[in-house]
């Protein structure tokens, strides 16, 4: 049987994917927003198992997101969680909290 090319969506995640199986005690933390504001606090936490199924869900739906892996600027070579941004209108995602840094980072604005 022929290999078939990765989707769109499985593409972007892939990388996603593949931090949440390399760093598995990384939380996945959700954060939702979009025109009128995004939410402070996470709406939820995902084990690293949950991440990426999680997440191909919502972009078959249609929603937007970036992901970030993050650190703290103070322990700047140490994975803390994964930050899933998501939303649906045409609103760029926030600006990362201060005091975080994204290690790695990916942007889906659908597709």
């Amino acid at each position: 049987m022929a290999k078939r090319d990765p989707t769109p969506i499985e593409a972007f995640l892939a990388p996603l994917a593949r931090h949440a199986q390399k760093l598995r005690e990384v939380e996945g933390l959700v954060f939702w927003g979009g025109a009128e504001g995004w939410d402070a606090n996470p709406s939820e936490a995902l084990e690293a198992e949950e991440i990426a199924f999680y997440a191909e869900g919502l972009l078959e739906d249609g929603f937007r997101m970036r992901w970030s892996l993050m650190a703290s600027a103070d322990a700047p070579g140490l994975a803390d969680h994964l930050r899933l941004e998501f939303w649906q209108d045409d609103s760029p995602p926030p600006d990362l909290p201060a005091g975080w840094i994204a290690l790695d980072q990916g942007l889906w604005s659908g597709g």
